[in-house]
């Protein structure tokens, strides 16, 4: 039986019945942050590489197709690009530690919002906003509704500025036209069109009053 990708309001969502599927979201987005924090102090190469294979592997568990990586493609780029600036300045060993660590976070990443519908990752960022509201100076300075809000249009932004980008470059090959101009422009139009039209609807519903008086 084939799976569907799911659209929902917030962004896409890949079904499965498999045991990361499964798990709550709060633990998922707990490992994440873990896995994040290992990142930032391991520099070697080969406790970076075995963090990407462990994430690599809980991908082939999930059983996501490569097609749901086009949300990290993007990211890719700038991954070799830092990797080249740091194979210059400290070597192979350092720019395969890099590359290895912060590309095992946004794989991650990606396993994450392909298994967890965006909803409930909102609910328990939400949550856990909440709890921190609660301490007497964040209180002041913490928005569980508005940060939800950011996080809601994030997720399901990239990758329809992604899709946006993707279309102007077909159109531009099937005219015939090459080269960046041909297509950087109708991105930039079409990118600024989306903005208006979001900010449209969450005037419309009163989304971002709602968020502001909660």
């Amino acid at each position: 039986m084939s799976r569907v990708r799911v659209a929902t309001p917030l962004g896409l969502h890949v079904p499965g019945t498999c045991v990361v599927h499964r798990a709550p979201a709060g633990l998922k987005l707990a490992l994440l942050a873990a896995l994040g924090t290992v990142v930032a102090f391991v520099r070697e190469p080969l406790p970076s590489l075995g963090l990407l294979g462990f994430v690599a592997t809980t991908w082939l568990l999930a059983r996501l197709s490569l097609r749901a990586l086009r949300q990290v493609r993007g990211v890719a780029v700038l991954l070799v690009a830092l990797g080249a600036f740091r194979w210059w300045v400290a070597g192979p060993g350092a720019a395969v530690g890099l590359v290895a660590g912060l590309s095992a976070v946004v794989l991650a990443a990606a396993v994450v919002t392909a298994t967890t519908p965006t909803d409930e990752i909102v609910a328990v960022l939400v949550r856990s906003l909440r709890a921190l509201a609660r301490v007497p100076l964040l209180g002041r300075v913490v928005a569980p509704e508005s940060f939800a809000l950011a996080v809601a249009l994030v997720l399901r932004t990239v990758p329809t500025l992604l899709d946006v980008a993707q279309g102007a470059r077909d159109a531009a090959r099937a005219r015939g036209v090459r080269g960046p101009r041909a297509w950087l422009l109708p991105t930039l139009l079409r990118t600024v069109g989306h903005a208006v039209r979001t900010g449209e609807a969450i005037h419309a519903r009163g989304l971002l009053d709602t968020a502001r008086t909660s």
